[in-house]
């Protein structure tokens, strides 16, 4: 591969990932059918895929179940794919489901692969496209911009984040699938539960970060405890009709004008972790609320 792509955006490198598949499945139906497993590299996974990977991991939507749906899809596709060249090589014609197997795999693999870069598309737009709301790709900027206007002129704002409790036990027990619902509905709550003007960004996996522009601690405290109590008696209606109870913590801030906006969010994920820890579905205003201990509950935080 040339060096060429390592300069292009994740959805400009999945277009030349589609590219080298594209190429790839001939060379391999030539190399089982009619040259008894021979290709050499040419029938190899292509290194495209594993170069974007690579690129991908420092981005924010890395580690998004998609993403990992796609690498689990790869690895299959061509475990199965080399082994129908090694029964080639010794000898052994393919049987249909075997065949299929394969084949199966790779029209997935393009399938999700063309909705991935679909999705990068749309974060390059600085809108994250499972739940509408914008990346912490612009996250840093509009803070900045609302805490230079409470130095100048106040009032004060506040930041809340929240993380979605026990989240991996939902995409443990349900599936990606409905981590997904979850996640969109639960960025719908907080679009609804926000005014017009205050915003609302997704951190990355299930953290959300909302800012609560001219509001003070006591009046951001009403507005998130008001947006806990939502999401706690709203549960998430499966497709099959059942219903996920689904809760959230928070932890809030006020602005100071000695405190950056890098402690602020500091701030906030501290009084998160004081959230979680005191037995979550709970706010907790960072310098105000003091820790409490759950009996038989380990001090350490746990964010899960």
């Amino acid at each position: 591969m040339t060096n060429s792509s390592d300069t292009r955006s994740p959805s400009d490198s999945l277009g030349l990932v589609l590219d080298e598949h594209l190429r790839w499945i001939g060379q391999w139906h030539r190399a089982v059918f009619f040259r008894g497993g021979q290709g050499g590299e040419r029938v190899s996974a292509p290194a495209s895929f594993a170069a974007w990977c690579v690129a991908v991991n420092a981005d924010d939507l890395a580690h998004q179940p998609a993403v990992e749906k796609l690498v689990t899809l790869h690895e299959q596709m061509h475990r199965k794919a080399k082994l129908l060249l090694l029964k080639a090589a010794g000898g052994e014609s393919p049987s249909e489901a075997d065949y299929e197997g394969v084949i199966a795999r790779f029209e997935e693999f393009v399938l999700h692969l063309r909705r991935v870069e679909r999705a990068f598309g749309a974060a390059a737009s600085g809108l994250d496209p499972l739940t509408g709301l914008r990346t912490r790709r612009g996250m840093q900027e509009a803070l900045e911009r609302e805490h230079n206007r409470f130095r100048r002129n106040g009032p004060a704002f506040c930041v809340a984040i929240c993380d979605i409790d026990r989240f991996k036990g939902i995409n443990d027990t349900y599936g990606h699938d409905i981590g997904d619902r979850v996640l969109a509905a639960t960025a719908a709550a907080i679009s609804r539960g926000i005014r017009s003007f205050d915003e609302a960004f997704r951190m990355g996996g299930e953290e959300f970060l909302i800012c609560l522009k001219e509001t003070g601690l006591a009046e951001g405290f009403r507005v998130i405890e008001r947006l806990r109590g939502e999401l706690a008696r709203t549960p998430v209606t499966l497709p099959d009709g059942r219903r996920i109870a689904v809760t959230a913590s928070f932890g809030l801030v006020e602005a100071g004008e000695d405190l950056p906006v890098e402690e602020m969010v500091v701030c906030a994920d501290r009084a998160l972790y004081q959230a979680k820890n005191s037995g979550r579905n709970r706010v907790v205003r960072y310098g105000v609320d003091q820790p409490e201990v759950v009996a038989g509950r380990s001090a350490l935080p746990n964010r899960r």
